[in-house]
């Protein structure tokens, strides 16, 4: 996909219908579209509108996968020390929100650029149906 609004909202209906047929309720495929939301917002900031991204959302035994790739492997992206109950803040608490949907994240060179990949396990009561 190229990085933009319409491509983006392309892009979370499409994990939810897919999600949705693998078995995994919703509270789940809300978790997963922020978690690639807030992915592909960071390469878009990373590398600009439009910037070709190739985005996997697969559902696995354990949990379902999240993998953003994309072209620029030198802006990787950082944990700011933002509260996520900072009143006062305007950005920055997009990755913490990451790491508490996906712990574990991690950020991967590849021969084109890099790939942000991450796993956000089933909640208990709310995995696969």
């Amino acid at each position: 996909m190229n990085a933009s609004a319409a491509h983006l909202r392309w892009v979370r209906e499409l994990a939810d219908k897919t999600l949705c047929e693998a078995g995994v309720d919703t509270g789940t495929s809300a978790n997963v579209q922020l978690v690639a939301s807030e992915l592909i917002g960071n390469s878009v900031r990373a590398c600009g509108d439009h910037v070709p991204l190739v985005v996997e959302v697969d559902a696995e035994e354990d949990g379902v996968s999240v993998k953003v790739h994309d072209p620029e492997p030198e802006l990787l992206p950082s944990r700011r020390p933002v509260a996520l109950d900072d009143e006062e803040a305007e950005s920055g608490r997009g990755l913490g929100l990451v790491d508490i949907l996906a712990p574990g994240w991690q950020v991967l060179s590849t021969p084109v650029g890099k790939q942000i990949v991450c796993s956000l396990p089933y909640d208990e009561g709310d995995g696969r149906v």
